[in-house]
Formats: C-alpha cells, structure tokens, sequence
C-alpha cells in the first residue's frame, strides 16, 4: 500500500511491496486443496483460469504456501474483476497528483520526493505503476465504499498518534559528514570510493544536526539512511549534496501537527484494508469458484 514511505523508498513501498505484497496482496486464508489438474488449469474464478504454473511461481517468488498462494491468486482476480466492473481507471494525471499528495505528506517537495525515488528505484515506472495501482485501489474503495468508511478526525487522529507514538519517532541527533559540490557526478564517485575526495570538486564538512532544528525533508531522509552510509543525493543552496551517517542519537517524538498527514493516512489505511478484507471474504462466499481435479 503506497501511503507512506518511511525510510528508504524501496523498504517501503518492501513492505509497500509487502504498498507492494501492496496492493492486492490480501492473504485472506484459504481451505481449498486440489491434486491435478486439467491442461495446467487448477482453478476457475467466475471462469477466470489460474494454472498450475501460476500457483507454483506465486509460491516462489512470494515464498508463502500453497494455499496462501491460492488465496492470493482468488483475491487478484476478484479485484480486477471488480475494477473492470466498475470501469476504474488512471491516467497520468491522476498518477502525478497522487505521488504530489504522497511527496507532501512526507514533508517534501514533488520534486525533491521523484529525486530521491528515482535512486531507490533503478526503473522509475516500477514506482509509478505502484502510484497508479495505488490511485485506482482508492478509486475502486470509494466506489464500493458509498459512505461505509468513516473518515478520521482530529479526534481519531490524535487518540491513534498517543496510542501508537513509537511509529512517530525520529532521532535527536544525527551526527553526519557532509559532502558537497557543483558536480553531481563527483559525489557520485565520492560515495563509491569515499577515501578519494577529489580536492576542490567536493567540500567535506562534519556536522552534528538536531532533528527539530532541520527541515522535515531533511528529517525524512535522514530517518531512512542505515549509518555508515550516505543519504541520496539531493540539492541544496544550489549545489549537490550527500550526507555519510556516522550515527543518530537518541528518540524524539515527531510533533503531532508535523505527523498529522502520516497518522490520517495510516488510520485511513488501516480502514481500508479492514473493509477490504470483509468484502473479499463476502465475494469469495458469492463468486463461482470451482477446484478442478
């Protein structure tokens, strides 16, 4: 589920892939169990096909048993059943104001947000066909939804933040080398063989940085680095910079008013994949599945 990507992208969006296991990836249990099959196929879904093969390489790549990759498989057909059903679509625009509201959310610029992605992500598509997936996920659940889904408040949003404040920590200090320079591709060099700085082309400077003192871009990306390693590359004050982090220090909780945006969307998030569940698990009852033997 692509709601928000705390630390490195791509841990995110892991789980993601868990926003990625994402989107579809509702293990809902299955008690069905079949022997052979008839020309590869194992099962039908309102006379949808899932093969043999299928089953077997959803096992593989998801390492999960054969019924959780039944039950997978079901719910994925289920779903773009649904979608096709209910004539759901997404353009690019659509797409690119989702990863805008998904830049924000995290304190960042778009621009910023797409500069850091694009170093997680070796084929920037990947993440924007999650950002579509994601866009018509919320569609389909509006759709189906019709008022069913309660919207937290205020309320709800601080009760949820006080109850769940590990989530929205964030470390006191960060003690940090930073790097710099007009040449992106100096630094470049410089993180893959960071004993060679080349003198004049990149600036090395050690830093000690108070996480409520720094910008909450600054936070995000911090808060995602491993230490010993250096951060993406990103701008500042018109020049390239990485920061190497040595370590963080200590645990502070993020403010809520700073939070506010990732403790909505975790609460929505979380309402989502419950009435989800409940619905899939109806559609199950009702849909015509049959176990060919």
């Amino acid at each position: 589920n692509i709601y928000f990507f705390f630390g490195k992208i791509s841990s995110l969006w892991k789980n993601k892939i868990k926003m990625h296991k994402y989107l579809l990836a509702l293990v809902l249990g299955s008690s069905l169990t079949y022997a052979s099959t008839i020309n590869g196929i194992a099962i039908t879904v309102n006379d949808e096909p899932i093969t043999q093969y299928d089953i077997e390489k959803t096992m593989s790549v998801n390492k999960i048993s054969k019924n959780e990759a039944v039950s997978y498989l079901i719910d994925k057909i289920l779903y773009d059943q649904l979608v096709k059903k209910n004539n759901i679509t997404a353009d690019i625009f659509e797409t690119n104001e989702y990863i805008e509201k998904l830049a924000n959310s995290n304190g960042m610029d778009v621009y910023a947000f797409k500069s850091i992605v694009k170093q997680e992500y070796p084929n920037y598509e990947v993440f924007e066909n999650e950002a579509k997936n994601a866009v018509i996920r919320q569609k389909l659940i509006s759709s189906l939804v019709r008022g069913q889904l309660a919207i937290a408040n205020d309320e709800d949003m601080q009760l949820y933040y006080e109850k769940n404040i590990n989530k929205y920590l964030t470390s006191k200090y960060f003690d940090v080398v930073q790097y710099s320079s007009t040449n992106r591709n100096a630094l470049v060099d410089t993180i893959q063989n960071p004993s060679k700085v080349t003198s004049g082309e990149v600036t090395k400077m050690p830093l000690k940085l108070e996480s409520n003192k720094i910008h909450a871009q600054l936070q995000y990306i911090l808060n995602g680095t491993k230490p010993n390693t250096f951060t993406p590359i990103f701008t500042a004050d018109k020049q390239y910079v990485t920061l190497f982090l040595k370590q963080a220090e200590g645990k502070v909780a993020i403010p809520f008013e700073v939070a506010k945006p990732r403790v909505f969307n975790d609460i929505m998030e979380q309402r989502e994949q419950t009435f989800l569940k409940d619905h899939f698990e109806k559609q199950k009852v009702k849909a015509d599945i049959k176990v060919l033997r």
